[in-house]
């Protein structure tokens, strides 16, 4: 696989919840297990779910078999510079979309209003494959 990818919170929401279409979820399940990457950011918002409490052992054990990108220096400037540019961005948001550029990764969401204006950050929302 050419492409990388950082997943983000929604996606894995709805992968557990079932929410996903079939193409999508075949499209995220190949990615995860090529190469599964989210954000430390990404691990905080997945593990204080509270519609999924019953899903939370599962989704635990799923969490631990991801690549944790963390919060440096190069995506602490980053997610700076895209809320000065945009602050009706929120944070977390900031901090996604700063390790996806960053790193040159394409975002896997379906939250794509919230990213769809930042410059330089490649998305694909698995739901509409």
């Amino acid at each position: 696989m050419g492409q990388r990818y950082l997943i983000d919170p929604n996606v894995i929401s709805h992968l557990f919840a079932d929410r996903l279409p079939k193409t999508g979820k075949t499209f995220v399940t190949e990615v995860v297990n090529e190469e599964f990457i989210i954000s430390v950011a990404v691990e905080i918002e997945v593990l204080t779910y509270h519609e999924t409490p019953d899903k939370m052992p599962l989704i635990k054990e799923f969490i631990n078999l991801a690549t944790i990108l963390p919060l440096d220096k190069a995506v602490t400037k980053k997610a700076i510079e895209l809320r000065r540019d945009n602050r009706k961005l929120k944070l977390g948001d900031a901090i996604i979309a700063a390790t996806a550029i960053v790193h040159q990764l394409t975002l896997m969401t379906n939250n794509t209003k919230d990213f769809i204006k930042i410059d330089g950050l490649q998305i694909i929302d698995p739901h509409q494959l």
